[in-house]
């Protein structure tokens, strides 16, 4: 039975996301693939906009893809796999969902991630955000879920570069980067009019790497990538702390910013092995207590019953797909790494709490629990 892989384009309003799905579909790579897109409102895309046959293209009018049309989606991804099954379609081999620029995109990934007749047939690959490269920089000012977006992707694309002319426009360019880096240090940034945003660099950014049918877990996790964005975001505080020339214009960014504040990211390891009911009552932890800010996590993770062979997790807010436990360890570091992607939570509050179930912090022996994780 073929596992789909599903891929979710975000972004903001006017960012582009029909310009760069009508481009990517004119790629062989996508030559089978199924396309679902959401429109606000009573009239819903038109077509002639997506460049490439009606059939394996479907719409969704009902509502913004939130939390009240889950049940929408899920019906429409069920429905279409059991057509395509019954041969009643082309046999498409992947989905990719576009989603209203208003949509919050978590409750996409939670409908993936969670559905247990969905997680029979398809798998998470990539989460796209669209950026527009002149307004961008104001969305984010304005708009929480713009933050969010751009901090939940494993790949973000620029677009109307074109427009960004002269020494403004790099100075502008340059600035937006910088701070969609300091939101997701590990995202891959792209651009449209390079002809860099290619479905091949977009897409295949799963655990699971088409070209070796292998798990890559170490280029999936990208820790490193989170590591280094901690530094940087400590060197950027520290110089703000202690630099009292800044010009009056990046005191009022710092004022107007005030979203990417919230939102931080960072890694930590461990080199002892946790319990799997440790485990499960860490995540179940998180997820009662911080589940609505934790906006991602990745985790390559050492378990007491096996510790040769890790467990890989993936978690979005209050939703963690299925674990996965690997054959061997992807490197040579067999160290348990977590990645967070979060809003208003501490970094030292969720390592403490995961070395109290290692026995690394005094009084973790209280802790007990009858459940198991549930592994592959």
């Amino acid at each position: 039975m073929q596992i789909l892989p599903v891929s979710v384009i975000t972004g903001f309003l006017g960012a582009g996301k029909t310009t760069l799905l009508n481009s990517l579909l004119k790629d062989p790579m996508l030559a089978n693939a199924a396309v679902i897109i959401n429109e606000f409102g009573e009239i819903g895309i038109d077509h002639l906009l997506v460049e490439r046959s009606e059939e394996n293209v479907f719409e969704m009018s009902s509502g913004c893809l939130c939390c009240t049309i889950r049940g929408d989606l899920i019906d429409t991804m069920l429905k279409l796999i059991a057509r395509r099954d019954g041969g009643e379609l082309k046999a498409f081999d992947r989905i990719i969902i576009e989603t209203t620029g208003l949509a919050d995109p978590a409750p996409v990934l939670h409908t993936v991630m969670s559905e247990p007749d969905l997680l029979k047939r398809c798998r998470l690959e990539s989460v796209i955000t669209v950026v527009d490269g002149v307004q961008g920089e104001a969305t984010l000012d304005a708009h929480a879920e713009a933050v969010k977006q751009a901090a939940v992707a494993d790949r973000l694309v620029l677009t109307k570069l074109d427009l960004l002319t002269g020494r403004e426009g790099e100075d502008a360019l340059h600035s937006l980067i910088g701070r969609l880096r300091a939101l997701n240090p590990a995202a891959r940034i792209l651009t449209t009019h390079r002809g860099e945003a290619t479905a091949a660099r977009l897409l295949n950014s799963g655990l699971y790497n088409p070209e070796t049918k292998s798990l890559d877990a170490r280029a999936w996790l990208n820790a490193e990538a989170y590591e280094a964005g901690e530094k940087r975001r400590r060197h950027r505080h520290h110089g703000h702390h202690h630099d009292h020339g800044h010009e009056h214009g990046h005191d009022h960014h710092d004022d107007v910013s005030r979203h990417d504040d919230h939102i931080r990211s960072f890694t930590f390891a461990d080199d002892r092995a946790i319990s799997a009911a440790g485990l499960d009552m860490f995540l179940g932890l998180l997820q009662s207590f911080h589940g609505a800010n934790m906006l991602r996590m990745k985790g390559i993770v050492k378990v007491a019953d096996d510790p040769t062979r890790p467990v890989v997790l993936h978690g979005v807010q209050h939703i963690y797909h299925p674990p996965v436990r690997l054959a061997a360890w992807p490197d040579g570091d067999q160290r348990t790494r977590l990645v967070f992607i979060v809003k208003d939570i501490e970094k030292r509050l969720i390592e403490d709490l995961f070395k109290a179930f290692t026995d690394q912090i005094t009084g973790a022996g209280a802790f007990h629990t009858d459940k198991t994780l549930s592994l592959n």
